[in-house]
């Protein structure tokens, strides 16, 4: 494992990767309060707590923990809690310890601490300390007013409102809070010094439903005397263009402020300083600003200064005081929208004239920082494009309406320095014209911008291609992780579509710690679910349309994953009645329990004649999605407590699934439609009786060969591919498929030059050209779903769906054979316990496998073998190891020998099996 990597096992106070590979201190370490580091204004009131153990012996484990809390770090230190203590609690739970202590109130800091005793019986020493804030838990805790600029309404985007408040502190500050939301977006800074890394906050709701606010400690950016906050306002997804009709203010026509700064002074006095009419309000620099089309910046407007003290604003206007809202204010769960890395272009060509055209190599999202130097009034105009025409232009037909052009005009004098707030372009290449002379690499810089969600994933192999593909299906969740799970982050769309999203998000857990980020978003899918139960097709809604199979059970698939891959039940709490209303509303709408309504159906699918109309049939589809969602409810029932409803459920999903074989499967095993997905789905959702499985599996191998070895999947029938034919036997035919390089198949794409999934299996071909624009996406991430079975079945790093959340994890790496497959793979997660690592390579007839088994958990891991004498664990015999449990097993037509081991390192070498066929 290369030395980068492993320097980053535990998780900073800002949310990236840091590690303590040789940690010996027996204290717990990366203490978490609502999955965060030290979280400020947050609105649960029985937060969730969590720690990790840091100790490397083998077999390390907790066996009781005690957390104690307290209002004042002094009372943590003299372990006198004030709010919680609670005792000493027997378990070997460090996930999910929900806070029982006193009753939280409003801006309340709340320092906490934790030790845990070993498997010994040892107690360890007590953790450093950790903090959470409480945010406005109350509607009477706000006294700010909403305030914006009074402008013209119009169908146009509006110049951005710049609104400034002047106040005096005359007393030391002791702390200083700010509560800040708007209706659009905002940017803050107070004494000309920024708040915050986030970009485009508050982020994008339902703004009728829900408006988050954030909590900022501003304590450094206030100074006794004369202080100035400056706030700048666009228009966002509120009131910018939304959607391809070309139509704005989907949620409103103006731009609000909500802010409430509230000063701690040394005398115990609060000052508060709100929003409210005193404000003062103006235009700016920036012109226009919309996600979509771009943002227009007019240097020789700028106002230095403007939030300093001191500046003369005798110009500026009254702000005027807004409709209160009637959606409810809640504190932000999730990671803000930041910029995460920068780069540098590669080359520069010139198409024509004076027309110059960047190259970063790499589809990103973000915008492109400028660095110009020129006459006063000189424009520079940016125009953005994923690929380029044949002629070396850039290609934007596929953007639709969004014109994603930003402008800039100079001041003139030194060299400038640029880039734009309240927009975002999804690109590999810029086009540059206006420059007062050919441009150098350094008058752009590429700004990466993506949810701060903290890295956790890891995948290597032995393949340089599929390495390219992984690389591809990391940048196209990063691309399309900006505060909800998008679709596209180019054209005029960008929507939280919740069918992309639910084939995902397995995926996306295993790159990145996604857990709040698709609470939040689980929370956008129920705010859209319609007064009938069906959940809609994007969240936040915008098209008000329900109810297709594989979107609308985004919501109950998405909170189910997300919970086996982190072990918290409370996602699950949060979700059961929504997801209880699809279920009825499935049996409502379907007939003797077949589901006939239209939807999107396979969408995509290779020989679909439309993209809704592939050879699958739609109410099959429909069905099998109502039983394997009946039954996932029923799980989610049983585990939290709820047992008559769990039967209840249990029992429809098998009426569904007998009403599914009855209408839809021959008793010789053909599903109908004889189509690679309508096996798949049959398969994967255990829909099938037992004693079909094997045709139906050879049926779905059959269609495969037919096609010279190549899918024929859209989205809903792509993910399940390669797991249902690693989960019967047939890994052999899943390598065949992931490395095929003709069309259609994962590496395709990266033969034509691809850097990020597409939404098309075609969506380029250099022999073809270009897809059809009307639908045609390079930065598109459902087919990247693939990246499951990397992890899982190359990798070998799975949950164990009876402990989630890798409490119990399973390492299983299926290396193929030598004609399909691969000499070596690296696999590493970052899981709510610690680094869990599957390392394997083959040299000759023998497999070495290194393993990491993060503290307080367990696996079982599976390893190649033929019997337990061709196995040795870190030189010793099995026979010989009294800490391994081990058997030989035959799973999934494969000899493998199971070994059960509890936390540590481990190095398993399998010899005598012939890796040469």
């Amino acid at each position: 494992m290369p030395e980068s990597y492993l320097k980053q096992s535990r998780f900073s106070n800002t949310g990236t990767v840091r590690v303590d590979n040789d940690c010996t201190s027996p204290a717990p370490i990366n203490l978490r309060c609502e999955h965060r580091a030290a979280p400020l204004g947050i609105d649960e009131t029985q937060p969730c707590l969590s720690w990790q153990l840091c100790d490397t012996r083998r077999g390390a484990a907790q066996t009781a923990y005690q957390v104690i809390v307290a209002a004042s770090v002094e009372a943590l230190h003299a372990d006198t809690p004030d709010l919680w203590d609670s005792g000493k609690i027997a378990t070997d739970q460090a996930v999910e310890i929900i806070y029982a202590g006193m009753p939280l109130e409003s801006r309340q800091c709340c320092w906490w601490k934790v030790r845990v005793w070993d498997q010994d019986g040892n107690a360890s020493s007590w953790s450093d300390p950790a903090f959470w804030e409480m945010g406005l838990l109350n509607a009477g805790d706000w006294q700010a007013k909403w305030i914006g600029s009074a402008i013209d309404i119009t169908e146009q985007s509006q110049p951005c409102p710049h609104l400034r408040c002047e106040w005096r502190i005359n007393l030391p500050i002791t702390r200083a809070r700010l509560h800040v939301s708007a209706l659009g977006l905002f940017a803050l800074e107070i004494n000309e010094r920024r708040v915050g890394r986030d970009e485009l906050v508050p982020g994008w709701t339902d703004y009728s439903k829900r408006l988050m606010y954030l909590t900022y400690d501003v304590t450094s950016h206030l100074q006794s005397g004369d202080n100035v906050a400056g706030v700048i306002l666009g228009d966002g997804w509120y009131s910018g263009y939304l959607l391809w009709d070309g139509c704005r203010n989907h949620y409103g026509n103006q731009a609000g402020l909500l802010f409430q700064l509230e000063i701690e002074l040394s005398d115990g006095s609060t000052q508060i300083v709100c929003s409210d009419e005193t404000w003062q309000t103006s235009i700016g620099p920036i012109l226009s600003s919309d996600l979509y089309h771009g943002e227009v910046y007019d240097a020789r407007l700028e106002m230095p200064g403007w939030s300093l003290p001191g500046f003369d604003a005798t110009a500026w206007r009254d702000a005027c005081i807004l409709n209160d809202t009637d959606a409810v204010l809640v504190s932000k769960r999730n990671e803000t929208i930041q910029v995460i890395e920068e780069l540098k272009p590669l080359c520069i060509t010139e198409p024509a004239d004076g027309v110059y055209v960047f190259d970063f190599g790499q589809n990103m999202v973000g915008r492109a920082r400028l660095h110009m130097r020129g006459e006063v009034g000189t424009q520079i105009t940016l125009r953005f494009a994923e690929m380029l025409n044949d002629d070396g232009s850039i290609y934007i037909e596929n953007l639709r309406t969004a014109k994603a052009t930003d402008r800039y005009t100079l001041r003139g004098g030194d060299t400038e320095t640029w880039e734009p707030r309240f927009t975002f372009h999804g690109f590999r290449y810029v086009e540059m014209t206006g420059c007062p002379e050919p441009p150098t690499l350094d008058a752009l810089t590429g700004i990466v911008m993506h949810s701060a969600t903290p890295p956790t994933g890891r995948f290597a192999c032995s393949n340089p291609k599929i390495n390219r593909l992984q690389k591809s299906i990391l940048w196209g969740q990063k691309g399309n992780f900006l505060d909800v799970p998008t679709d596209c982050p180019q054209r005029d769309e960008r929507l939280g579509w919740t069918g992309d999203a639910q084939v995902f998000v397995r995926t996306a857990a295993f790159n990145m710690d996604v857990y709040a980020f698709f609470e939040k978003w689980a929370f956008d899918v129920a705010d859209a679910q319609s007064e009938e139960g069906a959940f809609s097709h994007v969240a936040p809604d915008l098209l008000n349309d329900y109810g297709s199979a594989g979107w609308g059970d985004a919501g109950v698939l998405c909170p189910w994953r997300i919970y086996l891959c982190y072990g918290h039940k409370r996602i699950l709490e949060q979700n059961f009645k929504p997801m209880l209303r699809w279920i009825d509303y499935q049996q409502r709408t379907s007939h003797e329990l077949i589901r006939s309504a239209k939807g999107y159906g396979d969408w995509l699918a290779v020989d679909a004649i439309a993209p809704d109309r592939s050879p699958t049939p739609t109410d099959l589809v429909g069905t099998a999605y109502f039983a394997y969602t009946a039954m996932i409810t029923a799980q989610v029932a049983r585990i939290i407590g709820k047992s008559e409803e769990a039967d209840r459920l249990e029992g429809l999903a098998n009426r569904v699934r007998h009403a599914f074989n009855q209408e839809f499967v021959s008793p010789g095993g053909r599903v109908v439609g004889h189509t690679q997905t309508g096996y798949l789905l049959a398969l994967a959702f255990d829909l099938l009786p037992e004693e079909i499985r094997p045709v139906a599996v050879q049926h779905l191998v059959d269609l495969i060969e037919a096609r010279d070895w190549h899918l024929s999947t859209g989205f809903l029938g792509t993910p399940l591919l390669q797991p249902v034919l690693s989960r019967f036997g047939r890994t052999d035919v899943a390598y065949r498929l992931i490395f095929q390089e003709s069309y259609p198949s994962w590496l395709y794409p990266g033969e034509q030059g691809a850097t990020t999934m597409w939404e098309r299996w075609n969506s380029y071909t250099k022999a073809d050209g270009f897809g059809d624009a009307a639908m045609n996406s390079f930065n598109h991430y459902a087919f990247g779903a693939v990246g499951e079975w990397l992890y899982s079945t190359v990798g070998g790093i799975d949950f164990d769906l009876q402990n989630p959340g890798y409490k119990h994890a399973i390492i299983r790496p299926d290396p193929g054979t030598a004609k399909y497959g691969l000499q070596w793979a690296e696999t590493d997660l970052q899981t709510r316990h610690g680094l869990l690592s599957s390392h394997w390579k083959i040299e000759s007839r023998q497999m070495t496998l290194r393993v990491n088994i993060p503290p307080n958990t367990t696996a079982t891991v599976d390893v190649p073998a033929k019997s337990i004498n061709d196995v040795q664990e870190s030189g010793r015999l099995l026979n010989d190891a009294d800490d391994i449990s081990a058997e030989y097993v035959d799973f999934n037509s494969r000899n493998v020998v199971r070994c059960d081991v509890k936390a540590g390192a481990y190095e398993f070498v399998s010899a005598g099996l012939d890796w040469t066929t």
